[in-house]
């Protein structure tokens, strides 16, 4: 799979906000505040997850659509992935 600019600024973002996090901890930043950026982090990973699930998705199901084959099991294949990742 190939992927695309889109997911590789979102994982920069992703490690920016990882050593953000890193530094509020050397700086002695309230646990509360650790917490919130920290669950930030885990929501720009899980839509990280998601793009790049959907977008194989996409390849493979037009890849199927060529050839004639059906999609099904990609699909739960998917899903099963999805599900794994939380």
């Amino acid at each position: 799979m190939n992927y695309d600019e889109n997911i590789t600024r979102r994982l920069k973002r992703l490690e920016g906000q990882i050593r953000g996090v890193l530094k509020m901890m050397d700086e002695g930043k309230d646990c509360k505040e650790v917490v919130s950026q920290l669950s930030a982090v885990r929501n720009a990973s899980d839509t990280a997850i998601a793009y790049i699930v959907a977008t194989n998705l996409e390849h493979c199901i037009l890849e199927d659509m060529e050839k004639g084959t059906d999609s099904r099991e990609r699909i739960q294949s998917a899903v099963q992935l999805l599900i794994k990742s939380r």
